[in-house]
């Protein structure tokens, strides 16, 4: 069987896949898995890159939560849910959710808004200002602050309050 990798093989590839990048253990687990490994060598592989720090489950959502944050300009409640489907416990979540800086993640809601204000086209202000609200609850936002950040941007508040 050609197609086949022992153990050290695996473990190898493993090594490379996870220094790449961060990992969490549910993706590497997937890549083992497509590789073929076996369910007891994939436990001892993981453990084995747990243990010489090549994923931490830490160290991996707080690099999500800033990247997705700054970059991809997704909300709290996108991210959460990601991380979720991830399989990363709800503590380390918190945890990574806490080091978003405040000023940051409104600079980018209300920058979002403003983007989307000038290509959204309404009738009225009010049904404007659902579009952009359904628009930043979509990204993740919480419906809080997404309520906020349009009135504050926008010209005529009546609807919102």
């Amino acid at each position: 069987m050609k197609g086949e990798l022992s153990e050290n093989e695996l473990r190898y590839k493993a090594e490379a896949y996870c220094s790449s990048m961060e990992r969490c253990v549910t993706d590497v687990e997937a890549k083992l898995s497509q590789w073929g490994a076996t369910p007891e060598v994939m436990e001892k592989i993981v453990r084995h890159l747990q243990d010489e720090r090549y994923i931490d489950q830490k160290r991996f959502c707080s690099a999500f939560v800033r990247d997705k944050y700054r970059f991809n300009q997704w909300g709290r409640v996108k991210i959460c849910q990601a991380l979720r489907m991830k399989k990363i416990p709800a503590d380390v979540i918190a945890e990574g959710l806490e080091e978003i800086d405040e000023r940051e993640y409104v600079e980018i809601l209300s920058g979002l808004i403003e983007q989307k204000r000038s290509r959204v086209k309404a009738c009225t202000e009010y049904e404007r200002n659902g579009k952009l609200i359904r628009f930043a609850v979509g990204r993740g936002f919480e419906i809080e602050a997404v309520c906020r950040c349009v009135k504050q941007t926008g010209e005529d508040d009546v609807y919102l309050d």
